[in-house]
């Protein structure tokens, strides 16, 4: 509208560089306005994955962990590790430190604990449904009971729990009420 008025103006009327800026800016700000939208409900979905992966990868190290006290019991006359020192006998065993790290919590270097009920007991002594190896807060070597269970879940309102028998679980809090603590 500006620069058809400043052309029908016989040169009364100035500004067609400030009208073609209008222009441009406002351009832009639709521009920006139309990728904003997709981005903003991409936002959302890319937080879901993102925690999803962080799950996937949790369990994975429970897993891993679980998978590597069965194998030090099998090299050590089918006895678990010694609770004070779980961490340090089957670090050889463990593929990577990073096994012994959950991605939501930094600067730990082991976000898990050992069920200590367990240690050095016999694998044909322990009930394959008792807690092995549990999310904690504890630190390296951390071994107990319930009482060193996470009060808060680290992935969408679940714990990550090994059992005895290798199998990893993701509860809710009132599961946990039910676990077998005891060989």
């Amino acid at each position: 509208i500006a620069h058809s008025r400043i052309r029908g103006s016989n040169g009364r009327l100035t500004g067609s560089g400030l009208a073609t800026t209008g222009i441009v800016l406002s351009l832009i700000a639709v521009l920006l306005w139309l990728l904003a939208i997709p981005a903003a409900m991409l936002l959302p979905a890319l937080s879901k994955a993102k925690q999803k992966a962080q799950i996937i990868s949790c369990v994975g190290n429970v897993k891993q962990l679980s998978l590597a006290v069965r194998i030090y019991s099998s090299d050590n006359q089918d006895q678990y590790p010694p609770a004070e020192t779980w961490c340090d006998a089957i670090q050889t065993t463990v593929g990577s430190p990073k096994v012994f790290q959950c991605a939501v919590v930094r600067g730990q270097r082991c976000a898990y604990a050992f069920n200590a009920s367990l240690s050095g007991k016999k694998t044909d002594e322990v009930n394959p449904q008792a807690v092995m190896i549990f999310e904690s807060g504890a630190g390296w070597n951390a071994s107990g009971g319930p009482e060193l269970m996470l009060e808060s879940p680290r992935h969408a309102r679940r714990f990550s729990v090994g059992f005895a028998d290798g199998h990893v679980e993701q509860m809710t809090q009132d599961r946990l009420q039910q676990l077998r603590w005891d060989p």
